[in-house]
């Protein structure tokens, strides 16, 4: 029976695609201009103050991103994912969520975080290594960011699937890698999700890398957005780095969620432009001519370019994003360069209810081994003065 894939056994070949897949839908095309409509997917261009508020976001989460990174090179963080390159995928997300929405995020996504309301110092706490994630989840309504993959997924349904139980009309929406929906979490989630209905969006940044490993060795379905019609639910191929796009179709399924029409997978198509973290050397695994072509994809210049193109960007407009981009760096340098106080004692703080005898007991030794080394920094101090 003819068939549109040839296997190899060859762990090292991936499956060979002879069924090309399908091209991203798109409503700003790489140079700038508005699509023809009857090539839109039936999915209107947004307004331009909207577009607008887009741009500014996008701006503003580069720099704090650029910065962050700047940062952790010099030694001020222990490790930090970039998401440069993929503003669009992210700022498009939180943009298209109520305030009583729930974001599911993982690693990756402290730009979505920073765009949600959450401070610098509280986004980064984590990173920097406290013993806490740094922000309050309900107050933000953005779970912990997720480094085992896919895990948040299923916390997702869980909520939305509460969310639907109590009939308050909260959305959750979860990111996710392309090397994500290769864990059985995904699977989990997605299955759950359609049988159940949830009021849950399914947004996988598809960067074509999970770490080291390709897309085409990790699945050899056309795109990841195919996987939808197996699971019940409607699937979406979408450009990554054109956040109208972007926008109008996470808008669509957030909106189809919240109003009883169950969940949606969105992948969109784009590209991690930094190293996975600080950790990684990239040139092991991809071709620097690739970054190339995908750094000529830049999301924030194409919307830029339409903007200016139609009035709607002017100098002063810009001076001014540019002005609150380089305030929230400096503000996000002067939090960093900060001597964090750290109390040895809190290793105790939030294990059990009724603190437990031995625990106590390591609590206390500790504090007196504390005490004796300050006692004896103290002397030593005053015989050298």
């Amino acid at each position: 029976m003819p068939h549109d894939y040839v296997m190899s056994l060859n762990v090292e070949s991936a499956p060979v695609l002879t069924q090309a897949a399908p091209t991203p839908l798109r409503l700003i095309d790489d140079a700038g201009r508005a699509v023809d409509p009857s090539e839109a997917g039936g999915f209107a261009l947004p307004a331009p103050d909207i577009l607008l508020g887009l741009y500014r976001r996008m701006v503003v989460a580069r720099r704090f991103d650029v910065q962050v990174t700047a940062l952790t090179r010099q030694g001020r963080l222990a490790t930090y994912p970039s998401a440069l390159g993929q503003e669009a995928c992210e700022i498009a997300a939180v943009a298209s969520l109520r305030t009583d929405d729930w974001l599911f995020p993982t690693y990756r996504d402290s730009i979505a975080l920073l765009t949600r309301g959450v401070p610098p110092e509280d986004i980064l706490a984590s990173f920097r290594g406290e013993w806490h994630s740094g922000y309050d989840y309900y107050q933000h309504k953005i779970a912990p960011q997720a480094t085992p993959l896919a895990t948040q997924a299923l916390h997702a349904v869980g909520l939305a699937t509460a969310s639907k139980l109590k009939g308050d009309h909260t959305v959750a929406l979860t990111l996710l890698g392309d090397g994500a929906t290769s864990e059985g979490d995904a699977h989990e989630a997605f299955n759950f999700a359609a049988v159940w209905q949830a009021p849950v969006v399914f947004l996988v940044q598809n960067n074509q890398f999970a770490i080291s490993v390709p897309l085409d060795k990790q699945m050899a379905c056309r795109t990841i957005a195919d996987k939808a019609i197996g699971y019940g639910m409607p699937g979406y191929f979408v450009d990554g780095n054109d956040v109208a796009a972007m926008y109008a179709v996470v808008s669509a399924a957030v909106d189809t969620a919240r109003n009883g029409g169950g969940p949606s997978l969105i992948e969109g198509l784009t590209y991690r432009m930094e190293a996975h973290t600080n950790s990684d050397d990239p040139t092991r695994y991809r071709d620097s001519s690739d970054v190339e072509v995908w750094r000529g994809r830049d999301p924030i210049e194409r919307l830029e370019k339409y903007l200016v193109s139609v009035g709607v960007l002017t100098d002063g407009e810009r001076a001014g994003i540019t002005r609150e981009a380089e305030e929230l760096a400096a503000a996000t340098r002067e939090c960093m360069t900060k001597t964090a106080v750290i109390d040895p004692l809190e290793l105790f703080e939030h294990v059990y209810a009724t603190p437990r005898t031995a625990l106590a007991e390591q609590r206390d030794f500790l504090a007196n081994e504390i005490a004796e080394h300050e006692a004896a920094a103290a002397k030593t101090t005053g015989e050298t003065a």
